[in-house]
């Protein structure tokens, strides 16, 4: 496969998982923003498609099997699943408390005389409780729901999968975007350059939440919804 200007940043990155870390590095979107081709994220970065595609091109040359631990198109919808809320949903509610600490610590200490740390704590609440809510309803009522539809397709009618297929990817964009303006405030997560080590740390760790978000939300909206048609 050679990847092109044309492709979409999902389909780039369903072919070639390594592809995320690119995407990722440069701040496009291949989650939520993924169907759009790489060259229109690209220019909405302000980025020159052709050398975004050179830079894929040639690590998918120099290492074609990076990133392919798992066949996510192959894998059923139920270990798909159970890979994301061990991996993914874990991961939130292991490290959102500990996130939270330190945005509130940072916040109380700094945010005297440095406002955008106000906006910073205020939009990570924000996200915390967006996602905390969404992953428990994802395990308590929308997955048993998709499992169903795939195992009983019988039992549950394709309204009621795209009822709640079209409600958690509404939240995944309410995420997003509450991703995308804490990025904004903290200047792409960058750290002035006298903030001691707590403050780095939050910055890091924000900017890891970031990367976790986004490829939690691409295994649901890129590989898993779309069996259903949607």
């Amino acid at each position: 496969m050679i990847i092109t200007q044309e492709m979409t940043v999902r389909d780039t990155v369903l072919q070639y998982p390594a592809a995320s870390d690119v995407f990722k590095r440069l701040k496009i979107d291949f989650c939520c923003g993924g169907n759009r081709p790489i060259q229109e994220a690209a220019e909405a970065r302000g980025l020159d498609a052709a050398a975004v595609v050179q830079q894929l091109n040639e690590m998918k040359q120099s290492a074609p099997n990076l990133g392919i631990g798992m066949d996510w198109q192959y894998m059923s919808s139920q270990a798909l699943i159970e890979y994301i809320v061990k991996k993914h949903h874990q991961f939130l509610r292991d490290q959102l408390p500990q996130i939270a600490a330190n945005v509130e610590r940072v916040y109380h200490v700094h945010g005297g005389d440095q406002p955008h740390l106000v906006q910073m704590a205020e939009l990570f609440r924000q996200l915390r409780k967006v996602l905390e809510t969404h992953i428990d309803k994802e395990e308590e009522i929308s997955f048993p729901i998709i499992i169903r539809a795939e195992e009983e397709t019988d039992v549950v009618s394709h309204e009621d999968v795209r009822a709640v297929i079209t409600e958690l990817e509404a939240e995944h964009d309410g995420a997003g975007e509450l991703l995308k303006q804490l990025r904004a405030v903290t200047n792409d997560f960058t750290p002035p350059e006298q903030a001691c080590t707590t403050y780095r740390i939050t910055y890091a760790r924000l900017e890891e939440l970031e990367g976790m978000t986004f490829e939690h939300v691409h295994l649901e909206n890129n590989v898993l919804f779309p069996r259903f048609g949607l």
